[in-house]
């Protein structure tokens, strides 16, 4: 480090020994902030004690700076480009396998050079605030401060002045152009209506920047108060929050997701950068924390860049709220799957049956298909279209398949979650609604498993009455039930497989929910001038509605049937083992191998099978349900770790009254909240 200051030239801008300064500065390991701390004093004691060399390194500094361009520094590092969602992430992953080439015309590039590695910012996050401005204190002089004080102007320096206003008018002019774009003011109808609040700022801008450059050239001249244009930033914040409210109702897009964004960030960095030139308020005390903000936001600028070819960043900032407006839509359709009093029991119960008996003749369809011994793409094509089918008339007569449960009530946990401080989740409301949604699947898998079998062994018990043989062979019967043996084959794993593809279905589900609302299915449909024609106007009207409302379940329920029959064929493509098991269909497969054996089958293996087809329906609710709540509780920027104090409060609730737990009951819900407490 001393040898580096040593050789420091004052009148030289080659960047080359300030990359060997920060590597002297940068830690082994990225992690350790000790030792980077340490670094940072070392560097700051050395330059207290040598003034000549502190001269030399400011000297040095600013002639980097000054030889190379800063406003595209602060407006695209950490800011979303215009190009849009796809483009950024082409680019991104270009510039992941092969960086862009750098040169020495912008600042932005000196850092790819300086803190190339990209775990720099954790070290340097690492490092106290105080200590980078002692280091900056040492390095910029006080005899440099009190002047840049006395001019009566932000502690700063002239050499980045300039930069910083440059990139507040662009920054505004770019929040200007976003917030006119078609699909801001086509989904939020009122900036039509009343004076753009993006359009006003950027007015406001302009006049004081105008302002405050005749200041700068010596013109007489008051410049506003800077949080004039604070309150004007506040108002297209505003406009912000209404266009997302309005989303969660009407649904929303990538593009419309990444405008937000990009908006949002471009707010936040317009406000950093006027808090760092606003010339009013002058004092120790301002000042103080105007070098603290030019510190963390120089922090900010530095993990930005380590991160700015990040791909899952761009996803996580773009994705987030489109994955909550989709798990938001996802949760109105989980309310239908919440019951609440014992009369909605019994309707989902009811609901289950209903289900279960078209289960039955689905799993006979299959065993059918499966003796033409077709061709494996046109056998995945009539077992996908099989499940498809039947679940979507499933979905048609309001009946309900327990395993669809999970990945729409997860959405809807999410959705109830109540947090005091927006962080940390009320344990007692979410236990309250886990208790619900668990009582409810299990009243709905009862629903499927109490009609399913009956079902599926009357079908295999008439099957030799209208052939005058078994539906299956005793071989076949022997592999069915071989199938669902949870100890001695793959059925588990199937089993999470079929609960991922039931997660899956879940996010297709909520996507389609929010594509009809987005793009107005309804009123779309309603202007059809043939369907009119053919249906009247009023039915078609009904029909838009319906298809609006239910067009997220057809497709989650199609695509899901799709995922079942397509799988064991993507198996035999990839040559991997891959398959699904359904508890439903494990179940039917059941009874019809009991009557394919003539009855003739030992208790052991009677209960082997039990046990298989109730393990392989806990691991679809548990997969997909895991999945799903995940995904909701991460669309909300939730961190849930208190899963184990909602374990307690769940046990307690069980022990108090595990019949209420189960199957619901009249015990009065404030002595099980006692008990919580």
């Amino acid at each position: 480090m001393l040898d580096i200051l040593e050789r420091i030239n004052a009148d030289s801008s080659d960047i080359s020994l300030m990359v060997d300064l920060f590597d002297t500065l940068r830690p082994k390991r990225a992690t350790d902030g000790a030792r980077a701390t340490a670094n940072v004093r070392t560097l700051c004691q050395l330059l207290k004690g040598n003034p000549v060399q502190a001269n030399a390194l400011r000297n040095y500094a600013r002639n980097i700076i000054a030889s190379r361009r800063h406003s595209s520094l602060y407006t695209e590092i950490g800011v979303l480009s215009s190009d849009g969602f796809f483009s950024e992430l082409r680019t991104r992953i270009a510039y992941r396998i092969l960086p862009p080439a750098l040169g020495n015309d912008y600042l932005s590039e000196a850092l790819d050079q300086i803190v190339y590695k990209r775990t720099d910012y954790l070290w340097m996050a690492a490092v106290p605030i105080d200590d980078w401005l002692c280091l900056f204190d040492v390095v910029l002089q006080s005899e440099q401060r009190a002047t840049v004080q006395r001019a009566g102007r932000p502690y700063l320096g002239n050499l980045m002045l300039p930069g910083l206003l440059e990139a507040i008018r662009t920054l505004s002019y770019r929040v200007c152009a976003i917030g006119l774009e078609p699909r801001l003011t086509n989904f939020h109808t009122e900036m039509e209506t009343y004076e753009s609040p993006f359009m006003v700022q950027n007015f406001e801008v302009n006049a004081y920047l105008d302002a405050y450059q005749r200041q700068l050239a010596g013109e007489a001249v008051d410049i506003d108060d800077a949080r004039h244009l604070l309150v004007m930033l506040d108002q297209c914040d505003g406009v912000i929050a209404k266009i997302r409210k309005k989303a969660l109702s009407q649904g929303t897009s990538i593009a419309l997701t990444y405008l937000l964004v990009s908006l949002t960030q471009s707010l936040d960095r317009m406000r950093k950068l006027l808090f760092l030139v606003d010339v009013h308020h002058p004092g120790e005390e301002k000042d103080q924390g105007r070098r603290a903000a030019a510190i963390a936001l120089a922090l900010e600028l530095i993990t930005a860049h380590n991160n700015k070819y990040m791909v899952s960043d761009l996803l996580r900032d773009n994705i987030n709220l489109l994955a909550r407006n989709v798990t938001e839509n996802a949760s109105h359709t989980g309310e239908h799957y919440v019951a609440n009093t014992r009369r909605e029991l019994g309707a989902m119960f009811l609901s289950a049956s209903g289900a279960g008996l078209i289960i039955g003749f689905m799993a006979l369809f299959k065993i059918l298909m499966s003796y033409l011994h077709a061709a494996p793409l046109v056998e995945a094509f009539l077992f996908s279209m099989n499940y498809s089918l039947g679940f979507v008339f499933i979905h048609l007569l309001h009946f309900t398949v327990a395993t669809k449960q999970p990945a729409m009530t997860a959405s809807r946990i999410a959705s109830g979650l109540h947090s005091r401080d927006g962080r940390n989740i009320d344990i007692d409301s979410m236990a309250e609604l886990c208790n619900k949604v668990l009582r409810t699947q299990v009243m709905a898998v009862l629903g499927n498993l109490a009609v399913c079998i009956p079902t599926a062994w009357l079908i295999a018990m008439s099957w030799p009455y209208l052939t005058g043989h078994h539906l299956v062979s005793p071989d076949k019967a022997m592999h069915l039930l071989t199938d669902i043996d949870p100890i001695h084959g793959p059925a588990l794993i199937y089993a999470a497989i079929a609960g991922v593809c039931l997660f899956v279905a879940g996010l297709i589900s909520g996507y389609y929910d929010n594509k009809a609302l987005y793009t107005r299915w309804a009123q779309r449909i309603a202007q059809l001038r043939g369907l009119r024609w053919l249906l009247g106007q009023e039915r078609l009207s009904r029909l838009g509605v319906y298809l609006e409302n239910n067009l997220g379940g057809l497709m989650g329920n199609f695509f899901f049937g799709i995922l079942l029959g397509a799988m064991p064929f993507i198996g035999f493509v990839l040559g991997i083992p891959l398959d699904i098991r359904h508890v439903t269909f494990s179940s039917a497969n059941f009874a019809t191998a009991i009557v394919g054996l003539d009855h003739n089958v030992s208790w052991e293996l009677v209960v082997t099978s039990v046990a298989g087809f109730l393990s392989i329906g806990i691991v679809n609710l548990w997969v997909s349900f895991g999945l799903a709540l995940w995904v909701a509780l991460r669309s909300r920027q939730v961190r849930f770790k208190q899963g184990w104090q909602l374990l307690k409060a769940l046990g307690r609730r069980f022990r108090t009254a595990p019949i209420a737990f189960l199957f619901g009951s009249t015990i009065d819900n404030n002595l099980i909240e006692k008990v919580d407490r």
